[in-house]
Formats: structure tokens, sequence, C-alpha cells
């Protein structure tokens, strides 16, 4: 399996010829979901979902489906008819290939003030990739690379380090970096990668690894 990081919480997966996107939002590049076959999307919020990012892939590859929650499936379905999937907590199915498996239910909290909304996690391929989308769920299986929220409104870092202990990956990926200056990163990089006990990896935008 191929992953290819796209920019903040978007990534591409790729086996067997088929590609997988997650969360092309409106951070993401432009193409992020073009040439794809299958797109989770694990919230509404615009960095995670975009529908003018979803339009371009699913135009451009009409046998691309979508797969995500209630609140992101009603803006799309009556736009592409039979292509969009809504799925929930404990749901499992097979995108591009790929089996994937749903976990957790609600945003992590931003504010007590701001009501939660609906967060869904993939579980991909039995624990090969776990990309949680905004929020600290933690899968009821082992996983090999976790893609790991690094920064966001709603953590700080003893919480993303603790993440990654109670996860317990063999490796965890940053994602939603968008918001994290190049200044702040060795410090978010030491401490994580020094604290979290897994091995802790960066790639930059367009970059790839084998998983």
């Amino acid at each position: 399996m191929k992953l290819t990081k796209k920019s903040h919480a978007c990534v591409r997966l790729e086996k067997d010829g088929r590609t997988l996107v997650i969360d092309p939002g409106a951070f993401s590049e432009m193409d992020a979901a073009v040439g794809v076959d299958a797109v989770l999307v694990t919230h509404e919020h615009p960095d995670h979902f975009s529908e003018a990012h979803l339009r371009a892939g699913l135009e451009a590859s009409p046998g691309a489906e979508i797969w995500t929650l209630k609140s992101v499936a009603e803006q799309l379905s009556a736009a592409f008819p039979g292509r969009v999937h809504t799925v929930g907590h404990g749901d499992t199915f097979t995108a591009a290939g790929f089996e994937v498996q749903v976990h957790g239910e609600l945003h992590a909290v931003i504010h007590p003030d701001i009501p939660r909304i609906t967060n869904v996690g993939y579980l991909v391929d039995g624990g090969r990739v776990f990309h949680p989308g905004d929020a600290l769920t933690v899968p009821d299986r082992p996983v090999e690379t976790l893609m790991l929220p690094v920064m966001a409104p709603w953590s700080k870092i003893s919480e993303v380090i603790d993440y990654v202990r109670e996860v317990r990956p063999q490796r965890a990926y940053d994602i939603h970096d968008a918001l994290l200056t190049d200044l702040a990163r060795p410090i978010y990089d030491r401490q994580i990668g020094t604290l979290g006990g897994s091995e802790h990896l960066r790639l930059a935008p367009g970059e790839t690894a084998d998983l």
C-alpha cells in the first residue's frame, strides 16, 4: 500500500492499481480527489469536506463513490445519485478494494459553548491505516499506521502524545498540520517522538511512503 500525504488532513492510499482518498477539504489541493476510485469523508467541517473538491473528483471519475456520515451525504446525494453512501460507527464496507471499518461518533470538544457534531474515523484493511478525523478515537484493534491530528484548535500537545500512547501504533504520520508553522514543527517532532512511544513521522504534501 502506498500512502501519499496531501495538504492538511487529506491522504491518498493506493493498492492494486486503485486509489482511495480521505478528507479532501478546502485546505487540500484542488485535485486531491481527482483520479480516485473512492472517497471517505470524516465530517462536515470545510477543512475536511469541500463540495468543490468532491465534485471535481466525481466528475473526473464517473465510477468513483463516496462514503461518509449523514450530514455530508445529504449535501451530495442529489447531485450524485447512487454514488454517495451513508455510514456510521460500527459499519463495515469495501471501497476501491480497501476493507473499511467505521469508528467513532463525535467530533472532539472545541469549546463547551460550541455544539459537537458527528465525526467518524476510518480503519483501513484491518488496521493497516487509521484516520480518526477530528477526534482522538481509539479503535478496538491494533493499528499499524496512525494518521495523527497533530495540531488543532481542539487539542493540545499532551493530548496528542497521550493519544499515540493509547493507540500504540507501529508508526504515526502527522496530519491536520496546516496551522502548524515550520518554527513549531521541531518542538512537536521532538516531544511526540520522545514521549509518544511510537515511531513519529512526517511527510510534506505530495510525498509518499510505502506501508
